[in-house]
C-alpha cells in the first residue's frame, strides 16, 4: 500500500535443518495494533453508553457498557471485545426494539492483553446493532486506583480514579480496546451524595452535587481516552474557557500554578487551529497518579508533584494541552506509532512555551531533555530505539525510555530548521485539519510529509532520511544539539565548586531556574566526596525541596552514589509521590549501585500499596530483573 516498507518488517527468514534450507515468511504488519483482541476488520464500535454504579466499598464499578456496533463483514458471526479482570453477568443484542440473549465465552488469558470476550452474534441480526452488557470490574483493575481517605489530600472522603492508556481501558469497560477505533460516549454514573464525579466529557463546572451525573463526549476519541474520577473536588476558574478541579485543600494551590492555562490556550488556537473540545479543564489528583499528566479531552489529569510554587513545572501543562491536537484530534493508529502522539505533542509544548514564557527557558528544558535521551540511549535496546519500534512480540508500555518523546521532537525540530517555522507550522496545521478525528500510521505520516514538504523543489530534506529517523536506532549523524548559556555556566560552576575554585555560598543559585540546578547536580563529578554532597544537601535543602523534578535528580545521585547520610529521606521522597517519572528511575539506581538491590525491594514493599498499579507493576519488573 505504502511506497516504502519498513525494512525490519518485510523480510525472509531464514534456518538451516538437517542441512536443509527452511523458508518462513515474516507477516508482520506495521499497521496491525497486536495489542487488542478485538477484530476490528469485522465489527467496529461507534457509540458506548456507561451506565455505572461507583462502590467503594467493594471497590468496584458496577452497571451496563452498551456498545452500538457496525458489522464490517457480512459473514462475520462473533465479535471479540477486549476485558481484563472484568466479570459478564450478560450480553444482550438490541436493534430496531427487540432484545435477545447473545452467547458469550471467555478465551484464554493472556497477562499483557487480559481476556478476549466472543459474543455470537448472527448474520441475521444485520449491519447495526447494540450489545447491552452488564458487568462489574474488579479490585485488581489495572485502570482503577481506590484510594482511601487517608491517602487523600482531605483525609476525610476516599478518591478514585483511572487511567486507561495505553491498554488499561479494558479493565473497566469491555470494548474494542484499540487506538485504530474512535468512539463517541455518554454516561451515567451514581457515587455516594457527597462526592463528585468527572469524565473526559462535557463536565460542568456548576454541576451540584446529587449522586447522579451525566455526561457526552460528541466528538469520537480513542478508548484510551476514556477517563473517569470521582472524590471530594471542587472547581475553580483559570479563565473564560479553562479551570481546574482538585480537593479543596489544593485548589488555591492549583489556581497560583495553573494561572497561565488560558494564555496557553489561546496562543495554541492561534499557531495549529482551532481548540475543537469546548472547555479544557485541569484535575489535580494524589500523588498516586502515575503519570506528569495525562491529556483525557476536555479535562486533563494533572500530578500534584507540579505544585511547586513558582510554575517552574507547567511544561507538563503545555504538553497535556497539546495533545488536543496531536493524540486527541490526530491520533497514533496502533502503539507502535506512539511517537506520533507524543513527539509531536512535545513539540508543540516547546513551541507554546517559547511564546508564554522565553526562549531561554526552553533552551534549558530541550538541553535536560537531550541529556535524558542520551541516557536512555545507552540503557534501551537498540530494537526500541527507532521512532516507530516493531511492536509485535513485546508489551505496549515496553521501555522505550523517552525516545518517541525526545527523539520525535528532535526529528520535528529538524524538519522545522530544515523548510522553515513558517512553512512547517503551515504543514501542521494542514496536517492536524486532514487527518481530524481519525487515526494515522507512521507510514502515511512519512506520505503526506513527502507529498506537502519533502517533494518540493530543492527540498532540503528526502524520504530516506525521514526514514533514519523513523526506522533506524540512535540519532542521525548532523543532529541539531541543544544549547543553553545558562545550562553551560551551571555546569562549569559545577566542576568549579567540586574542585573548591569556588565556596557554595558564592554561587548564585537565587539566580538559577530549576532546571539550572539539576544540570548543576547532574554535572558533579562521580568521585565527589561525601562531605561534599553534606554541604551542598545542607546549602540548598535538597532533601526538602519542594520541587519534585530537583527532588528527582537529587535522589538519582543519592541512590547511585550510596550516599547513605540522605537514604531516610529518599525513602520519603519515595513515599511521597506516586509518579513513575519521579520514583522508578531511583528504585533502578538504588538497585544498580551493586549494594542496595535488597534494600530496594524492601522499601518498595512498604510503599507499593500507596502506589497505582501501573506505577507498581514498572517498579516490579524492574526490580525482578535487577541482578543481585
Amino acid at each position: 500500500m505504502y511506497r516504502k516498507f519498513v525494512p525490519v518488517v518485510i523480510a525472509l527468514l531464514v534456518f538451516s535443518a538437517c542441512s536443509k534450507e527452511v523458508e518462513e515468511v515474516d507477516n508482520y504488519d506495521p499497521a496491525r495494533d497486536y495489542f487488542t483482541f478485538s477484530n476490528t476488520g469485522q465489527f467496529a464500535t461507534d457509540h458506548l453508553a456507561l451506565d455505572l454504579n461507583v462502590d467503594f466499598e467493594a471497590q468496584e464499578l458496577r452497571g451496563f457498557a452498551m456498545l452500538s456496533m457496525r458489522r464490517l463483514e457480512p459473514a462475520a458471526t462473533e465479535i471479540v471485545l477486549d476485558t481484563r479482570d472484568l466479570t459478564i453477568a450478560s450480553v444482550v443484542v438490541l436493534q430496531d426494539g427487540n432484545t435477545a440473549p447473545a452467547e458469550y465465552r471467555f478465551g484464554d488469558t493472556d497477562d499483557t492483553l487480559g481476556t478476549p470476550l466472543y459474543i455470537a452474534v448472527p448474520e441475521a441480526t444485520g449491519e447495526q446493532f447494540d450489545l447491552m452488557i452488564e458487568y462489574h470490574t474488579s479490585p485488581q483493575s489495572t485502570a482503577l486506583q481506590w484510594l482511601p481517605p487517608e491517602l487523600t489530600a482531605g483525609g476525610k472522603h476516599p478518591l478514585m480514579f483511572s487511567q486507561s492508556q495505553a491498554v488499561h481501558a479494558r479493565s473497566w469497560v469491555p470494548l474494542q480496546d484499540t487506538p485504530a477505533i474512535r468512539i463517541t460516549y455518554e454516561a451515567t454514573v451514581r457515587t455516594p451524595a457527597a462526592l463528585l464525579a468527572v469524565m473526559s466529557a462535557n463536565n460542568d463546572p456548576l454541576t451540584p452535587r446529587t449522586g447522579e451525573y451525566h455526561f457526552e463526549m460528541p466528538q469520537p476519541i480513542p478508548s484510551y481516552l476514556l477517563a473517569i474520577a470521582v472524590g471530594n473536588i471542587y472547581f475553580a476558574p483559570l479563565g473564560e474557557d479553562t479551570g481546574v478541579y482538585t480537593e479543596p485543600e489544593l485548589l488555591d494551590a492549583s489556581v497560583f500554578e495553573f494561572a497561565d492555562t488560558q494564555a496557553m490556550l489561546e496562543q495554541a488556537e492561534a499557531m495549529f487551529g482551532p481548540y475543537d473540545w469546548g472547555r479544557y479543564d485541569l484535575l489535580v489528583l494524589p500523588p498516586s497518579f502515575p503519570y506528569g499528566g495525562m491529556e483525557n479531552p476536555r479535562l486533563s489529569f494533572i500530578t500534584p508533584s507540579l505544585l511547586a510554587g513558582d510554575r517552574s513545572l507547567v511544561s507538563v501543562i503545555a504538553h497535556e494541552l497539546a495533545h488536543s491536537w496531536s493524540g486527541n484530534l490526530v491520533t497514533n493508529a496502533t502503539w507502535r506509532d506512539g511517537w506520533l502522539n507524543e513527539g509531536m505533542t512535545s513539540y508543540i509544548e516547546s513551541r507554546l512555551m517559547e511564546v508564554i514564557y522565553d526562549v531561554k527557558r526552553v533552551d534549558e528544558e530541550r538541553v535536560l531533555m537531550y541529556r535524558e535521551l542520551l541516557l536512555d540511549l545507552e540503557s534501551v535496546p537498540e530494537h526500541m530505539q527507532a521512532l516507530a519500534p516493531r511492536l509485535d512480540d513485546t508489551t505496549s508500555e515496553d521501555f522505550q525510555g523517552t525516545i518517541h518523546y525526545s527523539k520525535g521532537q528532535l526529528f520535528l525540530e529538524y524538519l522545522e530548521n530544515a523548510f522553515g517555522r513558517e512553512a512547517f507550522d503551515q504543514f501542521l496545521a494542514s496536517y492536524f485539519k486532514e487527518f481530524a478525528y481519525g487515526t494515522i500510521t507512521t507510514e502515511r505520516f512519512l506520505d503526506y510529509l513527502e507529498l506537502n514538504l519533502l517533494s518540493q523543489e530543492d527540498s532540503p530534506v528526502n524520504r530516506e532520511q525521514a526514514e533514519q529517523w523513523t526506522y533506524q536506532p540512535g540519532l542521525p549523524e548532523g543532529v541539531a544539539i541543544p544549547q543553553s548559556e545558562n545550562l553551560d555556566a551551571a555546569a562549569a560552576m559545577a566542576d568549579a565548586w567540586a574542585d573548591g575554585d569556588v565556596e557554595l555560598e558564592d554561587i548564585p543559585f537565587a539566580d538559577y531556574s530549576p532546571q539550572a540546578t539539576i544540570h548543576f547536580i547532574n554535572s558533579l563529578p562521580a568521585d565527589l566526596s561525601f562531605a561534599k554532597l553534606a554541604e551542598l544537601d545542607a546549602g540548598l535543602g535538597l532533601s526538602e525541596t519542594r520541587n519534585a523534578e530537583i527532588g528527582r535528580t537529587w535522589f538519582i545521585q543519592v541512590a547511585s552514589r550510596r550516599y547513605t547520610d540522605a537514604y531516610e529521606a529518599m525513602e520519603a521522597h519515595l513515599n511521597r509521590f506516586g509518579r513513575g517519572r519521579l520514583i522508578a528511575p531511583v528504585y533502578r539506581a538504588l538497585a544498580a549501585n551493586g549494594e542496595d538491590l535488597e534494600l530496594a525491594r524492601e522499601m518498595f514493599a512498604r510503599a507499593r500499596d500507596a502506589y497505582h498499579p501501573i506505577t507498581a507493576g514498572w517498579i516490579e519488573s524492574g526490580l525482578a530483573n535487577a541482578m543481585d
